[in-house]
This record gives structure tokens, sequence and C-alpha cells, in this order.
């Protein structure tokens, strides 16, 4: 019988997923659509590796294991699997059809109510993935500005002009690699020691985990206007989560373009770049950035309904309330059992779990909670990945599923034997780690 949200006898059958994963080997390159969904970043032997079915704030793999699950699709569930609204909506847009021969209504009302939520959304384009937009605002910058540079900070997609700082830059030509560097969060020096009057654009997450400090977003938006370099706020996760509109709205400070695409549409794929009109301008006639799918009727439907819901149930309040009970939990319960080499950090909508490396391999602390996670039905990847469906009981569950693992993880830590307790393959390094980081262009004489 397939594994349930309780303690289960034993860890779930996997049969089904691991005959999936040897079809998809020497077929699909490493075997993912995206890395972070990817069976390197679970505990392989263990972990499913491909799921079936969800609703709210459950998942069911394709053995039948149930779980409570607190990666939600890698950010874009807002709200939660299945979400009624948001299904009823796409359901009767799908009657009517999804892409068109002309433009459809739900381009200009989904622009419209983006508009009045984001602070900075004078104008506004559609796109597909965050990568797409994130690479049009550095076209945009560059177009505008004149200028060729790129500073950036955070993790910004899979396109030439990002990638390229990373330690996965085989195929990008060196003209395009020696024109993006990169600074440091919270080190505002970084910043000033690498901007120039070349530099197009600064572009950063305005968050991660980590929080501001001493004012590092607000000065770092005073150096770019006196620069005349244009801020781009890179809000794929802070979008619609930490506040309505954004990092923009919370920290009210104004970026000069801003993209987003998680959240925005309860897992439909659609992104959007805003910005100053004036700066936008340049997509009238000298930039092109155009693409048959930005006006799927499908996406944009899902989107007008997962913002109605955003705004009238107030989401972000609630994925705040309720991921600090989370938060706050799991490390009172580290603090009981005296355990200061794990916490829970991050703005409540979004936290992570850190484990300390002097005390022993992290990747391998982490396996081991993810471990046992999942043996109480449990989908974890060391995150709280918050959704409206997350209600109190499942957050009760987890926090005593909690008080049951942490200790497990103690005793390992205590006898110096994590990879005695391990079932199977630890996780791997999380992509997000780049090469050569905070690296500066050559200053002219």
């Amino acid at each position: 019988m397939p594994n349930k949200i309780k303690l289960n006898q034993d860890f779930p059958s996997i049969k089904k997923s691991d005959d999936l994963y040897n079809r998809a080997l020497n077929l699909i390159p490493s075997v993912t659509q995206t890395l972070a969904k990817g069976p390197q970043q679970n505990i392989k032997g263990i972990a499913p590796k491909y799921l079936q079915k969800g609703k709210g704030s459950h998942v069911w793999d394709v053995d039948g294991n149930e779980y409570i699950d607190f990666n939600m699709g890698i950010g874009p569930l807002s709200l939660g699997y299945a979400y009624n609204k948001v299904d009823a909506a796409i359901k009767k847009q799908l009657e009517e059809g999804i892409t068109f021969s002309l433009m459809h209504p739900l381009e200009v009302e989904v622009a419209e109510m983006i508009n009045d939520i984001i602070p900075n959304a004078e104008s506004i384009r559609y796109s597909k993935t965050g990568a797409d937009v994130t690479s049009a605002a550095i076209r945009v910058a560059r177009a505008f500005t004149g200028r060729k540079k790129v500073l950036c900070c955070g993790y910004h997609g899979w396109h030439d002009w990002y990638i390229s700082v990373t330690d996965r830059n085989k195929g990008i030509p060196n003209t395009v690699q020696d024109l993006t560097f990169t600074f440091n969060y919270n080190d505002i020096q970084s910043l000033k020691d690498s901007i120039d009057d070349e530099t197009a654009a600064v572009i950063l997450e305005p968050f991660v985990f980590e929080e501001p400090k001493d004012n590092f977003l607000e000065e770092l938006r005073e150096i770019c206007t006196k620069n005349e370099t244009l801020l781009i706020f890179d809000e794929m996760w802070t979008g619609f989560r930490i506040a309505l509109g954004g990092a923009q709205e919370y920290f009210n400070i104004k970026a000069d373009l801003a993209t987003y695409s998680k959240a925005i549409a309860n897992g439909m794929p659609i992104a959007v770049l805003t910005g100053r009109k004036d700066v936008m301008s340049v997509l009238e006639k000298d930039v092109f950035f155009y693409t048959t799918f930005g006006g799927e009727a499908l996406s944009l439907a899902a989107a007008k309904a997962t913002l109605t819901e955003l705004k009238e149930k107030n989401v972000p309040e609630y994925l705040s309330t309720k991921g600090k009970i989370l938060k706050d939990g799991y490390n009172q319960i580290a603090k009981e059992n005296e355990m200061n080499y794990t916490k829970c950090i991050g703005y409540e909508c979004r936290s992570i779990m850190t484990f300390d490396p002097s005390i022993g391999n992290p990747l391998e602390m982490k396996s081991l909670v993810q471990q046992e996670m999942i043996k109480r039905g449990i989908l974890w990847g060391g995150f709280h990945n918050m959704s409206y469906s997350h209600n109190d009981d499942e957050i009760e569950y987890t926090l005593k599923a909690y008080k049951d693992v942490l200790p497990i993880l103690k005793k390992a830590v205590q006898e110096n034997n994590i990879q005695g307790y391990l079932r199977g393959e630890p996780v791997e390094p999380v992509f997000r780690k780049v090469g050569n980081f905070n690296t500066k262009p050559v200053r002219k004489n």
C-alpha cells in the first residue's frame, strides 16, 4: 500500500519512479527540465522522482505515495495545486480558445491589473519564462543607455549574458563573457568597485534568503541613479509573495525595470517585464522582443484569477503568518535539542534550513532530514515555499515531524556517523552556487 501522510512503517516504494528514470537516461540530458526538480536535489533511492498529481498542498507520486509539499513547483504555486478558481478560469478560457490570430482582451486586462499592483509598472510586456524577461530587461537597458556592461547578483536564468559568469559557461563566446560581471549581496563596496560609465544595468534578486543590511538596497538605488545605470529587480521569487507588489512595495524602492514569473499564475507559464515608460519605449521600434505565445490566453486567464485571489485574500500576509509559525517552530525545536548547528533563516514566505559545515557535511545532514521527512509523508527539500493551501493542521503536523526527526539528526551527529543513517545517496550541491563571483571589469586607463 502506498505511503500516506503519517509515520510510515517503511520508506515509500518508488518502483515506477525508478522505471521512468531509467527510461529517461540517455534520452533526456540530465533527465530533468530544471535542476531544482531533478534527482540530484533529492536523496537517491528514497525520494520519489516523478509526481503524478497535486491538490492544495498535497502531491502524489507515480507510485501513489502521498506527501505534504513544501517545494510547491519550485515557487509558482502561490495558491496551491489545482486551485479551484484558477482552474475554473483556465477551463472557461479553454472552451473559447488558447492562442489566436489577433490580440486577446486578456492582454489588456491583466496588464491593467499589473499596472495597479506593481510600483514601477508603467509599461508591461509578457513572455513565457523568467530567463526570457531578464534577458529582455538587459537588452532594453543596453538599448536605452547605449552601454554594454552588466553587473549581476543572484540567479537570472540560462541565457548567455548571465550564465557566462557561472562554471557552466561552455558554448558562450568570450566576447559575451567579457560583458557581464558580478558583485556581492550586502557588500555595497563590491558594487562601487565594479560600476563604471560603461555599465548599462545592475540586476539583482532583491533578496534570496539573506535580508538586506545597512540600507544596502537604498544605497544601491542611489549609486545606479548617480551613475545613470538602470537598476533591474529580478523578482521571480519576491514578486507577489513578500508583498502583492513584490520587493519594490515591501522595501519602498522603485527599480527602473523589474521581472516576474513565479507566483503570478499559480503554475501556468507566463513571465512579465515591467518598467518605466521612457525606458520601455525602446520596445516600440528599437528593440525586438516578441513571441508567438506571449499572449497565450490560458496563462493570462490564470494570471487574472491568481492576481485577484492574491489581492482579495491578502495572500502575502497569509504566507508570512503561516511561514513564521514553521520558521520559529523549527528554530525552537533545534534550540530545545541543543542543536545550534541548524537553523531556519530567511523571510517567512520562503525560508531555508542551514547546517553548520564545521559539524558535518551539510548535504548529508540535509539528506538525513529529507529522508526522515519523506518517511513521514512530507516532500521536503530544505525549504518552506509557502502557499495559501498550507493550513494549520499541516503546519502542526510538520512541526511534529521536526520534533521526531531533529533528534535523529542529533544522534547521527553525536556518533559522527551521518552517512551510516542514510538509506540512499545524499543530495548534490545546488546549481545556484556559481564560480568566480565578485568579478570586476578591467578599468580603462
